[in-house]
């Protein structure tokens, strides 16, 4: 269990140095760089999947959650901060999760 919840904390921390090196690197800022992307189809595609699965991740944490404040605490941020959000609310959860999947709950 806790080289799970390594794993994915290092996930996470990679994916804000990689957006901090990106941001950094690309003078142009992220507007231009969207307007760009969506004149590709498999951007768009991209772009779909990847808010699919914030959408999916959002819903797996509604789901898992018990009080409506943190419902909303850990759901919404996932739309703007996406799976940096998603990875944070997994390692602190994975215990329970894992612990809800062999009761079979």
């Amino acid at each position: 269990m806790p080289i799970l919840r390594l794993i994915t904390i290092l996930g996470g921390l990679t994916l804000a140095i990689t957006i901090f090196w990106a941001m950094s690197a690309d003078p142009r800022g992220l507007g231009p760089v969207l307007t760009e992307m969506f004149t590709e189809p498999w951007s768009v595609v991209t772009l779909i999947d990847l808010y699919l699965g914030f959408l999916i991740a959002a819903v797996v944490m509604v789901s898992f959650e018990k009080s409506w404040p943190a419902r909303l605490f850990w759901a919404a941020p996932v739309l703007v901060l996406g799976n940096i959000w998603t990875a944070l609310w997994f390692a602190i959860r994975l215990p329970e999760i894992t612990k809800r999947l062999r009761r079979g709950r």
